[in-house]
């Protein structure tokens, strides 16, 4: 099914779209009320946020908006690299035939998340609750901050990580400010709750610690997986649930503003007494496009018989305010919904032509118009039997492909001019890492811990890096300082 490209149902008002009709749901929004207890907040804040990279971004893509830090080309301070969460890195490096830099020391968890460069420092977060500056020269630690006690694995209901969860996701890094923020899971006595911190990059000093789970939720059936990202000087945090779906939980997009001002949450499966509908996607953060809107995709939800969705398993563009511009939800939904089939287990792909790029647990690929993504089954195009598996984590977008982390292999497909999809290649190295692309190579990284470094053309491999296994659930590498990153289960190794 083709839905065209038109602009219908849109107005333009100071650059950012508007929907004139009403989506087919809505999610529950909660404004900023009384301000959450635990909030340590700066005594001078700075009001604003400059975004750290700069983006070299191809024709496929859209370039982010806003101005960007000096010497930022050897900065990498969101998941994949920038905004729009395209994976590419703006570095000159080539790594054709790249060398051990540095190992870390052991740090004091294990890692999940994406290091992070910004200037001379290497940073990441624990499991340990502990978030660590590396020295991009050496390694070895600048600074370490520990900023909770971590929840132990028996606390909760389920999941699949252990022995402690504490800072799962991706931290982001504001470089304007010199902070980088996390999310802690913390354990206060019985009390499990999720603190966004706020640490000075030059000492790993507190200035922000705040509570940011939404009003009246489970909170040790809520993880927060999903990447950090920011938005108009808001640090957006994701929600969804352990690894079994156990107790009750729902997809939460949280809103918090830098300054430790009251934070805005977007609640999915609000309405008919639903729950579930993660927001999770692999690991990967929110993508905010050019005009400040978040896209997100959700996971299967528990309504499996309903007459119309209500925001699970649906791709959703949302306004900086949280509210629902618009959405699509596959005709499949509700068997979807049924057989764990979600199409949230990875972020959307914002391509720069109009068009979004969707695939998750279903095994379907959707091709959909970003101006009108038409509510239930609108895709321009969709593609059965895609990757095999499951796809999982971020993908990376450049001018003449997409870089799908599938289960059963990385996978390369381009969008045709008649908007079908196209498979390229898929990997032979059984590496499932969302991957990124730095030097004209695409890097994706095993779980046994080896670094692959594949053509873009064909896949083949030119580069096999050891890393040291394992690495943790879907593994990312980074670029930065002329540096290629990537993190083994508690380690953090370089290359050059």
């Amino acid at each position: 099914m083709n839905a065209g490209r038109h602009r219908h149902g849109w107005s333009h008002e100071g650059g950012v779209r508007v929907m004139l009709r009403r989506p087919p749901f809505s999610g529950r929004v909660h404004g900023a009320g009384p301000r959450r207890p635990h909030v340590r907040r700066r005594l001078a804040p700075v009001w604003g946020v400059v975004l750290a990279t700069t983006v070299v971004v191809p024709a496929m893509v859209a370039a982010p908006a806003g101005p960007a830090a000096a010497g930022s080309l050897t900065n990498w301070t969101t998941y994949h690299g920038d905004p729009l969460s395209t994976g590419v890195s703006p570095s000159t490096a080539t790594f054709t035939n790249p060398t051990r830099a540095w190992t870390s020391p052991v740090l004091d968890g294990q890692l999940f998340g994406e290091p992070l460069v910004l200037g001379s420092l290497v940073l990441v977060a624990t499991e340990n609750d502990t978030v660590y500056a590396l020295n991009a020269s050496d390694g070895t630690v600048a600074w370490s901050t520990s900023v909770g006690t971590a929840v132990p694995a028996t606390s909760l209901p389920c999941g699949d990580i252990s022995p402690t969860v504490g800072i799962t996701s991706t931290p982001v890094i504001d470089a304007a400010r010199s902070e980088v923020f996390v999310v802690a899971d913390e354990l206060s006595g019985a009390t499990i709750t999720h603190h966004l911190v706020g640490l000075g990059t030059a000492a790993g000093n507190v200035l922000l610690d705040e509570v940011v789970d939404p009003p009246g939720t489970t909170t040790a059936a809520q993880l927060q997986r999903p990447a950090l990202a920011l938005d108009q000087g808001a640090v957006l945090v994701a929600f969804g649930g352990n690894a079994g779906d156990c107790s009750t939980y729902h997809g939460w997009l949280v809103s918090a503003p830098e300054t430790g001002a009251s934070p805005t949450d977007f609640e999915v499966d609000a309405s008919l007494g639903n729950h579930e509908g993660a927001i999770w996607m692999g690991g990967a953060s929110p993508v905010v496009d050019p005009g400040g809107n978040i896209w997100v995709t959700t996971g299967n939800g528990s309504n499996t018989s309903g007459a119309s969705p209500d925001g699970s398993d649906s791709v959703i563009e949302l306004s900086p305010a949280l509210h629902v511009l618009q959405s699509f939800t596959p005709s499949t939904w509700q068997n979807d919904n049924a057989v764990d089939a979600d199409l949230g287990s990875s972020a959307p792909a914002i391509l720069g032509n109009g068009l979004v790029f969707q695939a998750g647990k279903s095994r379907t690929a959707y091709v959909l118009n970003a101006f009108n993504l038409g509510g239930v089954g609108h895709q321009v195009s969709l593609k059965r039997s895609f990757c095999g598996s499951t796809v999982d984590g971020g993908v990376a977008v450049t001018s003449t492909a997409l870089y799908i982390p599938c289960l059963k292999g990385l996978q390369a497909v381009r969008i045709t001019p008649h908007d079908a999809v196209h498979v390229m290649w898929r990997t032979r190295t059984g590496s499932t890492g969302p991957a990124i692309v730095a030097g004209g190579l695409v890097w994706t990284l095993h779980r046994d811990g080896v670094l692959y470094g594949l053509r873009e053309k064909n896949g083949r491999v030119a580069v096999q890096l050891t890393v040291g296994a394992p690495a943790n659930h879907f593994p990312t590498p980074s670029v930065g300082a002329g540096l290629l990153l990537a993190a083994s289960a508690d380690r953090v190794v370089a290359f050059h």
